[in-house]
C-alpha cells in the first residue's frame, strides 16, 4: 500500500470504544470515542453490538477527515483472546463490505498495550488496572501470564488489592488477627456499615469494578498501616511474578509497566520495582511509550505498510487479508 493509505485502529475496552482514523503519510487525522462497552453474550464479545458502535463513528471519521478508502485496520478488544470467536468469524467480512478495508489485524487489547508500550521489540508489559495480565514476546511467539479475571486470578490487579483491603477491614470487624482499623473506618466511610457489605457487592455485575475502587484507600493507608503496606508489597509480589513468566530470558529484553494502577504511586511502584529488579536483572526498565490505542495505531500503519513484524496467534494477533484467509 502506499504512503498515503487510510487506516483504521481501534481501542475496545471496559470503559468503552476509542476509534481512530489516518494515512500512513500524515498521521492520526480524526479521533472519537464511545463510553458504553462492547456487549458479551454466548458467543463472547458481542459482534452486531461492535459494529453498531464503530460504524457510525468510522463514518462520521472518514467525512471529517475526506479520507477516501481505509486499506487497513487494527482491532484491538479486550476478551479478544477467549471471547472473541464471534468477532473473529464477522467483523472482518463486516469492515470489507461497510468501509472496503482489505487487511484487518484482530489483536487482543494485551497486545496493544504492549506494542503502545514497548513497539516491535523483545520484552515483557503488565498491563495493570482493575484487572492485571503480562505479556511478553522474544518476537517468535506471545507469552501470557495471568489475565484469568478477579474470581481465578488477576493477581496484584485493582480489584485483587480492594478485595484484601477490604478483607483486612473485616478482621478488624470481626477482631480477628491482621485486621486494619484503618482499613476498616475508610471502608465503612465507602459503602456503609460492613456486615451489609455481602449484600452490597455480591449481587453487582461491576464487582470488580467496585473492589478495584477500594484500592486507592489501601494505597493511602499504607505508610501508617502495616496491613495495608504488606497487600501493597504482595501486590507488587505478584506483579512481578507475571511479569517473570512472561519476559524472555535471553538478550536485552525490556519491561514496561501500563495501566491505571499505576496512578497509586510509591505506595506500589517502589516495592513493584525492587521486585522487577530481583526477577529480571537481565531486563532493563522503560517507561511506556503510550497506551494500546497508540499500539493500535502502530500495528494499523505496520499493516498498511507491509513492515509487520510482530508474530501471529490465532487468539492474540491475526491478520485477516481481503481474500479472507
Amino acid at each position: 500500500m502506499t504512503a498515503g493509505a487510510g487506516f483504521l485502529a481501534v481501542d475496545s475496552g471496559g470503559s468503552g470504544m476509542r476509534v481512530v482514523v489516518g494515512t500512513v503519510d500524515r498521521g492520526v487525522l480524526a479521533r472519537r470515542e464511545s463510553r458504553e462497552p462492547v456487549r458479551t453474550g454466548d458467543r463472547g464479545i458481542d459482534p452486531g453490538h461492535f459494529l453498531e458502535q464503530l460504524v457510525p463513528m468510522v463514518r462520521a471519521s472518514t467525512a471529517e477527515t475526506g479520507v477516501g478508502r481505509l486499506g487497513a485496520a487494527a482491532i484491538g478488544a479486550a476478551g479478544l483472546a477467549s471471547l472473541g470467536d464471534g468477532l473473529r468469524g464477522e467483523l472482518p467480512a463486516a469492515l470489507r463490505r461497510e468501509f472496503g478495508i482489505g487487511r484487518v489485524a484482530l489483536v487482543a487489547d494485551a497486545v496493544t498495550a504492549y506494542v503502545g508500550a514497548l513497539g516491535p521489540r523483545a520484552g515483557a508489559v503488565v498491563a495493570a488496572g482493575t484487572g492485571l495480565i503480562a505479556i511478553g514476546t522474544d518476537l517468535t511467539c506471545w507469552r501470557r501470564a495471568d489475565g484469568w479475571g478477579h474470581l481465578l486470578g488477576d493477581c496484584g490487579s485493582g480489584a485483587w488489592i480492594g478485595r484484601a483491603g477490604l478483607e483486612a477491614a473485616l478482621r478488624a470487624h470481626d477482631g480477628r488477627p491482621d485486621g486494619s482499623a484503618g482499613l476498616l473506618a475508610r471502608a465503612e466511610e465507602m459503602f456503609g456499615p460492613v456486615r451489609e457489605l455481602p449484600g452490597r457487592l455480591y449481587p453487582r455485575p461491576d464487582r470488580p469494578a467496585v473492589l478495584a475502587s477500594f484500592a486507592p484507600q489501601v494505597a493511602a493507608c499504607a505508610d501508617g498501616d502495616p496491613v495495608a503496606g504488606d497487600i501493597l508489597r504482595a501486590a507488587a509480589r505478584h506483579m512481578a511474578d507475571s511479569a517473570a513468566a512472561v519476559c524472555p530470558a535471553t538478550g536485552e529484553p525490556q519491561v514496561a509497566l501500563t495501566g491505571g494502577l499505576l496512578k497509586m504511586g510509591g505506595p506500589l511502584v517502589v516495592p513493584l520495582a525492587e521486585e522487577l529488579a530481583k526477577r529480571l536483572p537481565h531486563a532493563r526498565p522503560v517507561p511506556a511509550a503510550g497506551d494500546p490505542l497508540d499500539g493500535s495505531v502502530r500495528i494499523a500503519t505496520d499493516l498498511a505498510t507491509d513492515a509487520l513484524t510482530l508474530p501471529g496467534d490465532e487468539a492474540m494477533l491475526c491478520v485477516v487479508n481481503e481474500k479472507g484467509d
